[in-house]
């Protein structure tokens, strides 16, 4: 188990390290062919695409890898008994999407580009539900070969398409390149699950009654998810929220929705993604950590748990810190040398020494859900959002431009954080 822990980490590690490479191509071609104005458009739908994600997964994915962990039931059945709930909920919000888009577009975000996009992302989120679950299976099977291979293909043909396809489509518009990016996303998503297929066991038998949707797992698959769905819910209304709120805000003081969209766009599209570059570490670390610390915790074995968990968060800050200090002296060269800019260095000197407790985040809100805490990961995401929200709103209306989000995403994430370790810390029994 041990070494099956450090095997995984190291192969998520490496896979994740070049999904990152492959994550920042991808946005420096984005970025450098829409433009700033562009990138921040698109950084104004992406709340929506992740809303919208989150609900399409109902939290079946993280279902999927915990019992396939835990090695008490039929694989195969509990795949056939969520794949028609999955299919069901996806169809549902396609509708949705279909009927709130236009309102959506002209009242709340304020701008009528971005209404062809927001209607891309029902055509997209069918196929990133099954992705994320053909990916579970591997994750509570600890074998991470394939979720990094399909990782890596599905980037790369992103890119590829992204590099092809908006030279072609710019001439139309900023709206009409949005929208091609947010579908590229079925071409790489059906890659991705085609890979995921091939990895599959060779000897599988599927028989007629596996078919047959099981109630049972039906049932215990919808108590790990429904709290997992609505924890990620609330932390991606709240993420969906924040554009909204924002623009509407910063317009009433006065702000031009050109100066909004254009700092929202540094903001989220230059100097978070920056920050959080060595987020892949502590995902890697996060998405190994769950199926051992599921299994260790329904066997009660505490002592390898929070030994753990321990690994995970002084893995994180071996990574995070010196990053943290590279970030904070030099934010002028990694902006140059990655986006071809200078905008944002202001942003990141505030926000690289609060992202140190959002690299421990990841690792913290796995354990719980892999101890089964998923109440406690959802109440930790909505006080988090809660706090968020009124700080942004308040601190806005102070006229200080972006800065009250600033303030608002560092307070955010540092209570977050502190929330989620002190319900950790309560989660395992004293040995």
């Amino acid at each position: 188990m041990k070494n099956n822990f450090k095997t995984s980490v190291i192969i998520l590690l490496l896979g994740g390290l070049l999904t990152k490479i492959l994550g920042m191509l991808i946005k420096i071609v984005m970025s450098r062919l829409i433009g700033t104005e562009g990138l921040g458009l698109y950084m104004m739908i992406l709340p929506t695409f992740s809303l919208f994600i989150s609900m399409a997964q109902f939290g079946l994915p993280i279902a999927i890898s915990k019992l396939v962990a835990e090695e008490k039931k039929n694989n195969i059945k509990l795949f056939f008994s969520l794949i028609p709930i999955s299919l069901i909920i996806n169809i549902i919000l396609i509708i949705i999407i279909f009927i709130i888009a236009p309102y959506l577009s002209e009242n709340l975000l304020h701008d009528q580009r971005t209404y062809l996009p927001i209607l891309g992302i029902a055509f997209v989120i069918p196929f990133t539900s099954i992705s994320n679950i053909c990916r579970s299976y591997f994750f509570g099977k600890e074998k991470m070969i394939p979720h990094v291979i399909s990782n890596l293909l599905e980037d790369i043909t992103r890119l590829l398409s992204m590099i092809i396809g908006i030279p072609l489509i710019i001439n139309k518009g900023l709206s009409y390149t949005i929208f091609f990016i947010i579908i590229s996303n079925i071409i790489s998503e059906t890659i991705s699950i085609l890979i995921l297929i091939l990895f599959l066991p060779k000897n599988i038998t599927i028989k007629k009654q596996d078919l047959k949707p099981n109630k049972l797992y039906i049932k215990e698959s919808l108590s790990i998810g429904i709290p997992n769905t609505t924890g990620r819910l609330i932390g991606s209304i709240g993420y969906f929220l924040e554009p909204i709120l924002l623009t509407s805000t910063l317009i009433n003081l006065g702000y031009t929705n050109k100066f909004i969209t254009t700092e929202y766009g540094i903001l989220s599209g230059y100097v978070m993604p920056l920050l959080l570059l060595p987020s892949f570490f502590t995902l890697a670390i996060s998405q190994a950590l769950l199926p051992v610390v599921s299994k260790e915790y329904s066997n009660k074995n505490y002592s390898v748990v929070k030994r753990k968990i321990k690994q995970a968060i002084s893995y994180s800050l071996i990574i995070g810190i010196p990053v943290t200090i590279l970030f904070l002296i030099f934010p002028k060269l990694f902006l140059n040398l990655i986006y071809n800019t200078n905008e944002g260095i202001e942003y990141i000197r505030l926000l690289a020494p609060i992202c140190l407790f959002q690299y421990i985040q990841a690792p913290l809100s796995f354990s719980l859900e892999a101890m089964g805490k998923n109440r406690d990961a959802m109440k930790a995401t909505t006080i988090g959002v809660i706090i968020r929200t009124i700080l942004l709103i308040v601190l806005s209306l102070l006229k200080i431009k972006l800065w009250g989000l600033i303030i608002a995403i560092s307070i955010n994430v540092i209570i977050v954080t502190i929330y989620s370790y002190y319900k950790v810390k309560r989660a395992i029994p004293s040995s």
